[in-house]
């Protein structure tokens, strides 16, 4: 079976159908001898005779004749899955699973979900967020979130939003009992709310200023893996909160919280959709790349 060629099957249908090779050969787009040749071969690899031929007529032997029985629907089986195939292509469907960090979940993807999922309805959108960095190929997922410093190099990277930037804040009852810090090293006198990741590290509280990188590691009475309990902390008055302008926005624009070190907190690159290198992805996630595309150009 490992030695025969769909096309010499393929040939052999099209000559039993037609009870010619001339047809047969205008059906396939070769020459006639292409076709002869073909089920020569077909018939040596088998060592069965398939066509009793004549200078006037071709016709199926009697083994010939109950292949052929047989080959009919396992072939037309096989037509079927390839237009299956190239049908499911051309409409894309199926899971996407996406793995990507919490805030690039909260401020990145979820303001483009309902219009992807409503111009895709036959794609299940899978996302899921975790900021331990994880080999999405081995954890079977079609595609990542992370920032360029977490990027692996042999992965295809999309940006996925615009520029961003940290924003360091706190409320307006906090500043009414502590002074507000003038340059990065102020944050040691403060209380300071902080992120604290799954490999129990605490985010670094760094800053960039006319070239000049400054970190610092304030006093953190309070570490959690969720951004939401720091900001409601934070506007509760408990200390300062560093973390992503989307986060704090509205909460500054309604007073709930002021910004401080506005000069030290520069713009980075935001996150980018990141997959393997493939020639033809799965049309799921071409489907969600080309849209990110659209999206950053009607947002930027």
């Amino acid at each position: 079976m490992d030695d025969l060629d769909l096309r010499d099957l393929a040939a052999l249908m099209s000559v039993a159908r037609h009870r010619s090779f001339r047809r047969a050969a205008r059906e396939l787009g070769v020459s006639v001898s292409g076709v002869s040749q073909r089920l020569r071969d077909l018939e040596t690899s088998l060592g069965v005779r398939l066509l009793n031929r004549t200078t006037r007529s071709v016709a199926p032997t009697e083994a010939g004749a109950r292949f052929l029985a047989q080959l009919g629907p396992a072939l037309q089986g096989v037509a079927d899955a390839v237009t299956d195939l190239r049908r499911a292509s051309a409409v894309p469907s199926g899971r996407l699973r996406i793995n990507a960090p919490a805030p690039a979940v909260h401020l990145t993807l979820a303001p483009m979900l309902a219009a992807f999922c409503a111009r895709y309805p036959a794609i299940e959108l899978d996302i899921v967020a975790e900021t331990s960095l994880i080999d999405i190929v081995g954890a079977e997922y079609d595609a990542g979130v992370r920032w360029g410093e977490d990027l692996a190099q042999d992965m295809i990277a999309v940006p996925l939003g615009g520029m961003e930037r940290y924003v360091v804040a706190g409320s307006p009852a906090y500043f009414a009992k502590n002074p507000k810090p003038a340059v990065p090293g102020d944050l040691l006198q403060h209380t300071c709310l902080s992120i604290r990741f799954p490999n129990r590290s605490v985010q670094a509280w760094a800053f960039e200023k006319d070239g000049h990188s400054v970190q610092v590691t304030p006093p953190c009475p309070l570490t959690s893996n969720d951004p939401a309990a720091l900001l409601r902390a934070a506007r509760d008055g408990l200390g300062l909160i560093i973390t992503f302008e989307g986060y704090v926005a509205e909460a500054i624009a309604a007073g709930t919280l002021v910004p401080v070190l506005a000069d030290w907190c520069q713009p980075f690159p935001g996150p980018f959709l990141y997959y393997p290198s493939r020639r033809q992805p799965p049309a799921a996630l071409a489907a969600f790349v080309g849209f990110v595309g659209e999206w950053r150009k009607r947002n930027r």
